[in-house]
C-alpha cells in the first residue's frame, strides 16, 4: 500500500483540497467534484485506513494533528498556488488542526477560503459513538455507517481509534484566529452535528457565512449535491473560469 492515496477530480482553475468524515473517504466529495468539474480541480486524498492509504499504525497514528499532517504533505505534493480548504464532517476538525498548526509554522501554505460542511468546533459534545467495550464501538461503527448509507467505508479499526483519540477535542478556542473568508454549509435535520454546531463555527469565525439546507441531514454532501453546487459557482464567480 502507498503511504497516501490521493485523487484529483476536474480541471477548473479553482483548487479546492477536501478532506472526509470520520468513517468516509474521498467518496463523500466526489459526487460535488464531479458537478463542478469545470469550475475546479479537487484534490481528494483518502486518510490513512481507506482506501489505497497505508493503514495507521495505531491510535496514536489517529489524532487529529496526525490527519493534518497527510493534508500537509497533500498540499506539498499536488498543491501550486491559491486553493480552497474544505472539510465535511470529521473533516472540518481536520482543517481547523491543520490551521492551528500552520499558524505555528511560518511558511506553511494557507487556504484562500475555508468551506466547512456539516461539522463541529466542539468534538466533546457531539455523540458519534457512545463511550463503550471495544467489541461494541465496533458494532456501533457498523451501525453508524449502514445508516449514513456510506457506499466507501473506513476500516473500522481506524474509526474506533480515530474516536477515542478525538472525542474529547474541543477546538472553539481557535475559530477566532481564522483569517480568510469561510462559507459554513449544514443541514437543519444534521442528527449527528446538530445545526446548533454550524451555527457555533459561524457564529466563532470572523467573515463566515452560514448556509442552512432545509430539511438535509449530516449526509447533505450527496443529499443535496446540486444545491450546494448552485451556492459554490455563485460564490466563486464565472470570471474564475
Amino acid at each position: 500500500m502507498a503511504d497516501d492515496d490521493v485523487l484529483v477530480v476536474g480541471q477548473g482553475p479553482v483548487t479546492v483540497v477536501a478532506v472526509h468524515g470520520i468513517q468516509g473517504t474521498r467518496g463523500a466529495w466526489m459526487p460535488l467534484a464531479e458537478q463542478l468539474a469545470d469550475r475546479c480541480t479537487f484534490v481528494l486524498p483518502n486518510l490513512p485506513g481507506r482506501g489505497k492509504a497505508r493503514p495507521p499504525a495505531g491510535a496514536q497514528a489517529c489524532s487529529l494533528d496526525a490527519w493534518a499532517q497527510v493534508l500537509r504533505r497533500t498540499l506539498d505534493t499536488h498543491v501550486r498556488g491559491s486553493f480552497m480548504l474544505a472539510g465535511w464532517s470529521m473533516g472540518v476538525s481536520v482543517a481547523l488542526a491543520y490551521l492551528a498548526g500552520a499558524r505555528q509554522m511560518p511558511g506553511l501554505p494557507l487556504p484562500a477560503e475555508l468551506l466547512l460542511v456539516s461539522g463541529t468546533p466542539q468534538l466533546n459534545a457531539v455523540q458519534w459513538f457512545q463511550p463503550s467495550t471495544p467489541k461494541a464501538l465496533l458494532e456501533a461503527i457498523a451501525m453508524r455507517e449502514r445508516r449514513l448509507g456510506l457506499r466507501e467505508a473506513a476500516d473500522h479499526r481506524t474509526v474506533a481509534w480515530t474516536w477515542e483519540s478525538i472525542r474529547h477535542t474541543d477546538q472553539r478556542g481557535e475559530l477566532g484566529r481564522v483569517r480568510c473568508p469561510t462559507l459554513v454549509i449544514h443541514g437543519s435535520e444534521d442528527d449527528d452535528c446538530p445545526l446548533a454546531h454550524g451555527e457555533m463555527l459561524a457564529n466563532g469565525i470572523p467573515d463566515a457565512e452560514l448556509v442552512v439546507l432545509h430539511g438535509a441531514g449530516h449526509g447533505v454532501l450527496t443529499q443535496r449535491t446540486p444545491e450546494i453546487a448552485r451556492h459554490l459557482r455563485a460564490r466563486w464567480p464565472a470570471q474564475l473560469a
